[in-house]
């Protein structure tokens, strides 16, 4: 046996067994809401989204409703669960820009969830509708930049039961990208977990208008 092959098998034995994603196993929920004009601006109008229309007028969109670990998260998980129909992903386009997008959310994070797929988007909608989105960012009329902690201040504001260490947001290329809001398995407010905690420092992140 090598030196290396017994170093990798110490290691194993330290951190212990691989955890199975097994459906409905999981500790909480991370509901992530994207804002759709950053997305449109750095990708999506370029794939032609329709969630981009300018008809759409979206604004905070719920990208996922995501089971998670205290420590990591599952996805893909095996279940024989009935896939949602192709009017359940459709009928989610309202808050989710496209029925594709709330396949994908099903297929990777939905399968986690331990539910069937009417109940855990009836729980994703649940969860969106609970969140004041603050009115200020839907009167944006041209690209503004600012701190991203002002926008967890806006949500923190609306939502008074939201705490700073239940709450973060995310940026990408330049621009805010997200707010991840830490729930209960039962849809309550609750602290990340450190590994969900990633606030973006940037004094001067971008947000453009909605289309």
């Amino acid at each position: 046996m090598t030196c290396t092959t017994r170093a990798a098998i110490a290691l194993m034995l330290i951190a212990g067994p691989l955890r199975a994603d097994q459906a409905g196993d999981f500790d909480y929920y991370v509901l992530s809401l994207s804002w759709s004009p950053g997305w449109c601006t750095r990708e999506g109008a370029a794939r032609g989204s329709e969630q981009c229309d300018d008809s759409r007028d979206l604004g905070w969109v719920l990208h996922g409703l995501w089971p998670q670990y205290e420590t990591g998260w599952p996805d893909y998980c095996p279940t024989d669960v009935r896939p949602p129909s192709r009017s359940e992903t459709a009928a989610m386009a309202d808050i989710m820009g496209t029925g594709a997008s709330a396949w994908h959310q099903w297929k990777k994070h939905g399968t986690c969830a331990g539910l069937s797929s009417e109940a855990y988007f009836e729980t994703a909608r649940d969860a969106y509708t609970m969140i004041e989105r603050p009115e200020e960012f839907r009167r944006l009329d041209r690209e503004i930049a600012l701190p991203a902690a002002v926008v967890e201040e806006a949500f923190l504001r609306d939502n008074p039961d939201l705490s700073a260490d239940g709450l973060t947001v995310t940026c990408r290329d330049g621009m805010v990208q997200e707010v991840r809001i830490c729930l209960t398995r039962d849809l309550e407010p609750r602290d990340c977990g450190a590994d969900v905690i990633r606030d973006c420092t940037l004094s001067d992140a971008l947000m453009p208008p909605i289309r």
